[in-house]
């Protein structure tokens, strides 16, 4: 590779960077042509784009790249793929699905909103993440119980004044 081609790849590998919220890298050595084959199209299907990487090129874009990817530079060892998605838990889902017919790929970190997470030991951690769109929704149903809650109680008086006044005392004690 000319020194051209590395550049081009860091500028590339930059721009992802800038672009994404969610990085993951993975370990998937050891995995035969069937197997990886599998994984990318499990990837494919949860949203998630899978590349393999340059540890050395992959460093050199982290360091000028604008976020802080805190302690992943220090995991770039070995082999490493790189995992991209919009659901900050897809890779995590992928990762853990795929484990349970083979011991790869290992979690070596991820990146997700500013937070850093080192360790295959986070897995877990990172597979109970919530997306921003299951948290909006757990918040709308927050707010809309209260009101369910009322319209209930007027539905189950009959509607009356009298029946509502009632309905409410008695919840109130």
């Amino acid at each position: 590779m000319t020194r051209e081609e590395k550049s081009q790849v860091i500028e590339n590998l930059t721009a992802q960077l800038a672009d994404n919220t969610t990085i993951y890298l993975a370990d998937i050595s050891g995995l035969n042509a069937g197997d990886t084959s599998n994984l990318r199209r499990a990837c494919y299907k949860a949203g998630v784009k899978l590349a393999v990487v340059k540890n050395t090129l992959l460093k050199k874009a982290m360091d000028s790249s604008d976020k802080d990817f805190g302690e992943l530079p220090d995991v770039l060892k070995g082999n490493t793929s790189l995992m991209f998605a919009e659901t900050s838990n897809a890779p995590a889902k992928v990762i853990k699905a795929f484990r349970k017919k083979s011991d790869k790929p290992v979690l070596k970190g991820a990146f997700i909103e500013e937070a850093v997470y080192v360790g295959d030991d986070q897995l877990d951690t990172l597979v109970n993440i919530k997306s921003k769109d299951e948290l909006i929704g757990d918040i709308i149903g927050l707010l809309q119980s209260p009101a369910k809650n009322v319209i209930s109680a007027l539905k189950s008086s009959g509607g009356t004044i009298a029946g509502i006044v009632k309905t409410l005392s008695e919840r109130e004690g």
